[in-house]
């Protein structure tokens, strides 16, 4: 099955965590927490762990997150993991990966497994999709 949405960032917080023992590289290592808000046959919320070393005067760089869900998929109510990452040469995204944590479902949505994906129009609407299977 096919479940697609809208969402906007709510709050994106910088922490004061980094890589210990600290290594010097090109980039430095930041890691963030994010709250999101989903419209579409995706609703809910999430609390994301996000991790990027990233260049924000070139655009350059590769993040991880680790998204916690709560919400409805396809109406159908409950929360669960997922995990995305992205490496972006400054206009454009690649090397993408996205995965549903198996397990991780809860209520409805218990047994989800899959895939998904995300991107961000011209306009700057971000949109994700999941799919995914129940079971």
């Amino acid at each position: 099955m096919r479940a697609s949405g809208t969402f906007k960032v709510v709050a994106f917080t910088p922490t004061e965590l980094s890589p210990d023992p600290a290594v010097a590289t090109g980039l430095p290592v930041g890691v963030s927490t994010m709250e999101k808000r989903y419209e579409g046959a995706v609703e809910g919320r999430s609390a994301t762990l996000f991790t990027a070393a990233f260049d924000q005067s070139s655009g350059v760089g590769t993040y991880v997150a680790m998204e916690s869900f709560e919400g409805t998929v396809d109406g159908r109510t409950g929360a669960f993991n997922f995990a995305h990452s992205a490496t972006t040469g400054g206009a454009d995204r690649g090397e993408e990966f996205f995965t549903i944590v198996p397990t991780s479902g809860t209520g409805e949505l218990a047994g989800i497994r899959g895939s998904g994906g995300m991107a961000i129009d011209a306009d700057g609407t971000h949109r994700i999709w999941f799919e995914y299977e129940l079971g």
